[in-house]
Order: structure tokens, then sequence, then C-alpha cells
């Protein structure tokens, strides 16, 4: 096997993320089908989705989530701190999707550069 092979496989799969983020925001919550059948039925369910998706944009969680994860990965040495700005570079790019790009680009670059920091040697 490849040594580039997990590397295609996660940027493909951060690929495929985006395009479910960018499926989210336009068939779900900009969609103006789901606005007139929110008002008159808001019990269904994915009403309340829309609702608590709206939610956490609008006091951008998803954002400070990714922007917390981002700096504890940049700090935290070794495979747990890769590891941990994967998965802030994973909730980031929803969050830069879903109006909050302000605060989701400085989690996205400071995950990403986290990502490509060549290791420390062991003195």
């Amino acid at each position: 096997m490849s040594r580039h092979v997990p590397l295609i496989a996660l940027l493909l799969a951060l690929l495929l993320w985006l395009a479910a983020s960018y499926g989210v925001r336009f068939a779900l919550m900009e969609d103006s089908q789901w606005v007139g059948l929110c008002v008159d039925e808001a019990a269904r369910w994915e009403c309340q989705v829309r609702s608590s998706l709206g939610l956490l944009i609008h006091f951008r969680v998803i954002a400070w989530t990714a922007l917390a994860l981002a700096v504890l990965g940049f700090v935290i040495p070794g495979r747990l701190g890769w590891a941990t700005a994967l998965l802030a570079l994973i909730v980031g790019l929803p969050a830069l999707v879903l109006y909050s790009a302000s605060l989701a680009v400085f989690a996205l670059v400071l995950a990403g550069l986290r990502l490509v920091r060549a290791p420390r040697a062991v003195a």
C-alpha cells in the first residue's frame, strides 16, 4: 500500500463532508419549501432539525467548537493533537459553509497548520 493512500482517502472524505454540508445548507436551510412547510407543521422532525441547526448557527456553537478544538489540537503534542486538529477540521467545514465563516476560517487555518506540522524530534 502506498504512503499516499491514507492522505488521499482523508482528502476525499473531507471533500464528501464538504459536499454534504453544502447539501444541508441548500436543501434544508435555504430551500423555500421548508419555510412554508415549517410554519404550518412545526412539529415535523425535519422542521425540528432545521430549527435546532438554526439555533446552533445563530449562537455560533459549531464555529466556537471548531475553534476550541483547533486551539487544543495545536497545543497538544503527538497523535492526540493531530487527531484533535482533524476533528476541528471536520467540525469547522460545516461551520464555514453554514454562515459562521468569520470564526470557522481561523479554526480551519489553525487545524490545517497543525495537520501539516512536522513532528518534533525527540532529543
